[in-house]
């Protein structure tokens, strides 16, 4: 696994919720001081809240929180425990009596593992923050990519296991961390040799189908529900960002998931990035530089959610080896 956590950035604390009753979580990630953020929508079919704050043109310049979650749309409710949590501690926008705590976050759709009646809801979040600490973060099949899966091109009877991972880099005095939760249409593919990681499994379950190759060859997909898939994440920095800077930062960290994804940003995604930047390292960050790093750790990311996915083997539910199972990682 590449090495490093979003933890690593000072002053940022993770915590994850994993639902016992079915696969399925929510992430979350604390920054109660408050933090500039920015988001980037590239998936056709997104699920998200609070998005439209972090537009450079609107008031709001930092967020106390984000999250992570699966449970498709319903599960957008976990946010609400995220701001109970906060706000019971006295952090949030001051407006009037009353301090509002800013909780943007996005979901990816996990409903088909199992019950879908049981997904994240305010307990979760709440309880997401309960678990946060500044230790690197458990990876792979926990909080919100507990019910994550991977290669669903072909159908979810060809998928394999996706996951939640971490990755960060140092560069200097700065620090570029990302946190993502893997649950991709597509392949997991290593962007140095090409190598399919994790995907859609062909007619024996346990090789490669590669999905591409077989798009190539004219092989058409099953007919696709919308929103079925979604790769949603973090990336960081110490750096000091503008709330514009850090929304071109989250535009940037997408080529990681177009390196370590294919096909990815389809019609039936919702990717979605938010970027955070908490001027930690007391010094304005370079774009460019930022964008490369934040590109590069996201792909790292993706391939530790990966490593460290377990698969699902549970009757009744739809059979998802992970990684590591079948020899592919």
């Amino acid at each position: 696994m590449h090495p490093g956590s979003i933890t690593d950035i000072a002053g940022l604390k993770i915590g994850h919720h994993t639902d016992t009753r079915r696969p399925t979580g929510c992430t979350v990630l604390l920054c109660e001081q408050g933090a500039v953020c920015g988001v980037d929508v590239r998936g056709a079919a997104p699920g998200t809240r609070e998005t439209d704050l972090l537009d450079p043109q609107n008031v709001i310049e930092q967020v106390h929180a984000l999250l992570l979650c699966g449970g498709s749309a319903f599960g957008l409710a976990a946010a609400d425990g995220v701001m109970q949590w906060l706000e019971a501690r006295g952090h949030g926008v001051p407006v009037g009596p009353a301090r509002v705590p800013i909780v943007p976050a996005a979901v990816l759709f996990d409903l088909w593992v199992g019950d879908a009646r049981i997904r994240p809801d305010a307990a979760a979040g709440f309880a997401a923050c309960e678990a946060a600490s500044s230790a690197p973060p458990a990876q792979g099949s926990v909080g919100a990519g507990a019910g994550a899966t991977v290669g669903k091109l072909f159908g979810i009877g060809h998928a394999m296991k996706g996951g939640i991972g971490t990755a960060s880099v140092r560069v200097g005095a700065i620090t570029v961390a990302s946190l993502i939760a893997v649950n991709a249409i597509g392949d997991v593919v290593d962007p140095r040799s090409g190598r399919v990681l994790a995907g859609a499994r062909a007619a024996d379950g346990r090789t490669p189908r590669d999905s591409l190759a077989c798009l190539l060859r004219g092989e058409l997909p099953e007919r696709l529900m919308q929103g079925m898939a979604t790769t949603i994440g973090i990336v960081a920095t110490d750096a000091q960002l503008t709330k514009a800077q850090a929304n071109k930062l989250a535009s940037m960290a997408h080529d990681g998931l177009a390196r370590s994804i294919n096909p990815v940003h389809t019609q039936t995604d919702g990717d979605t990035l938010f970027a955070l930047a908490t001027g930690g390292a007391a010094r304005p960050g370079n774009l460019t530089v930022l964008g490369a790093l934040a590109a590069e750790v996201t792909a790292r990311a993706v391939l530790n959610a990966i490593t460290a996915a377990e698969g699902l083997h549970t009757t009744g539910l739809p059979e998802l080896p992970s990684a590591r199972e079948l020899g592919w990682s």
